[in-house]
């Protein structure tokens, strides 16, 4: 297997290369790529663009040639000393000028992190393999090309998952697509959480059992009229649960109750407001 994946590296590296090289050249914002970049700090703000269009220019010849076989083992040393190269770079970047943008697969501002650290490793790391592997990509494929493929996509996956400035193409909309459907601003009622939370913190009940907190809220579900909000907490050296009821129609914090409940038996060991009959979950629910 390691064989496999040592032949199919140079498409890794050269398709990230191609695609780093494309910023460089051809987007419109690869000036302000450039001068958002840590090349203004180290080649001053006249040579930046100049440096930043020349290492696409490098970029795209190497990354073609790794594409095209046969790949040469020259090629492929090469493309790992250009990874060192980005890895040292970025090093410099994140200390030197920790605000400075990446500039490297898309124009898009984002700073040097760990991420794009561990991406250049990872370049570095696929351009060795490819320097020792003793065969070509096109026959590793032919001969298993869905194992080949899996490779393949699996590694160019891990690229984009280390490249902060790609997130707004995949993550944010997971973001988005994740509170959608989750909803985690709001419960069954259409009440956002938010606007309990504030009423529980404006109440008595909540700034006389606040000592006793160990967390922010944890769980919350609405049972009719009423909506149950827990927080981990510590009673007399115990671990317990803070459950506030919060009326969904009442907005005054005087109408907030809270009930301390043991975590390993259940019993209720404090109550604000009484113990009425058993909710839907715990035995908590307003007199």
């Amino acid at each position: 297997m390691i064989e496999l994946i040592a032949a199919l590296q140079p498409l890794v590296v050269g398709a990230v290369l191609i695609w780093s090289a494309r910023v460089k050249l051809f987007s419109r914002h690869a000036a302000a790529a450039a001068h958002g970049s840590a090349l203004v700090r180290l080649l001053g703000q006249r040579r930046a663009l100049p440096a930043y269009r020349l290492l696409g220019g490098v970029e795209l010849t190497l990354g073609a040639l790794l594409l095209l076989p046969p790949v040469l083992r020259l090629e492929a040393v090469a493309a790992t000393v250009l990874a060192v190269g980005f890895l040292g770079y970025l090093t410099y970047a994140r200390r030197a000028a920790p605000t400075s943008s990446c500039g490297c697969l898309s124009a898009r501002t984002a700073p040097v992190s760990g991420r794009s650290l561990a991406r250049a490793a990872l370049l570095v790391a696929a351009g060795g393999l490819a320097a020792v592997s003793p065969g070509g990509w096109s026959d590793a494929l032919s001969e298993r090309p869905l194992a080949g493929t899996v490779v393949l996509v699996a590694e160019l996956a891990a690229v984009v998952a280390l490249s902060p400035e790609l997130d707004a193409a995949w993550l944010l909309p997971l973001r988005r697509l994740r509170a959608r459907l989750t909803h985690p601003l709001r419960g069954g009622s259409g009440v956002p959480l938010l606007a309990t939370v504030q009423q529980l913190q404006l109440s008595d009940a909540y700034r006389r059992v606040a000592p006793l907190l160990r967390s922010d809220v944890r769980e919350h579900w609405d049972d009719g009229d009423w909506r149950f909000v827990g927080h981990a907490a510590q009673y007399r050296g115990r671990p317990v649960t803070a459950v506030f009821a919060v009326p969904l129609t009442d907005r005054e914090p005087d109408a907030v109750r809270v009930a301390v409940v043991d975590d390993a038996s259940g019993q209720t060991l404090l109550s604000l407001a009484g113990t009425p009959p058993a909710g839907p979950r715990l035995a908590v629910v307003p007199a």
